[in-house]
């Protein structure tokens, strides 16, 4: 199993900026990539990015291209979501996730960000 503790949430002001950790521990050798996920009151969870531990490369969600940027440190196992920009409708539970080959298979608790307008 794959162990994922999120953090890095808050409160801030529209056009503010936050990074969100995400620390992985357990069997990472099993993860080929990590996403993060977000889930507003009411709505269904989206994709918002992903990266693979392997190469670095990186997805967006539309609505946060050039506004979020996804990292990994992989000698710490942990990823980032540096969020700059910010806006009220950003505001969610931001969950990370490790994905094996096929799908997301193991998630963290969550970490709220909430954007003020």
């Amino acid at each position: 199993q794959v162990q994922l503790v999120e953090s890095g949430g808050g409160l801030v002001q529209a056009g503010g900026s936050l990074r969100l950790s995400c620390a992985a521990s357990g069997r990472i050798s099993s993860s080929y990539a990590m996403g993060w996920f977000r889930q507003a009151p009411g709505k269904e969870r989206e994709f918002v990015a992903a990266i693979t531990w392997s190469g670095g490369s990186t997805y967006y969600e539309d609505s946060v291209k050039g506004r979020f940027t996804v990292s990994a440190d992989n000698a710490k196992n942990t990823v980032y979501l540096q969020m700059n920009s910010l806006k009220p409708e950003d505001t969610a539970v931001y969950h990370c996730a490790s994905r094996g080959l096929q799908r997301y298979e193991y998630w963290g608790q969550g970490t709220q960000v909430t954007v003020s307008s």
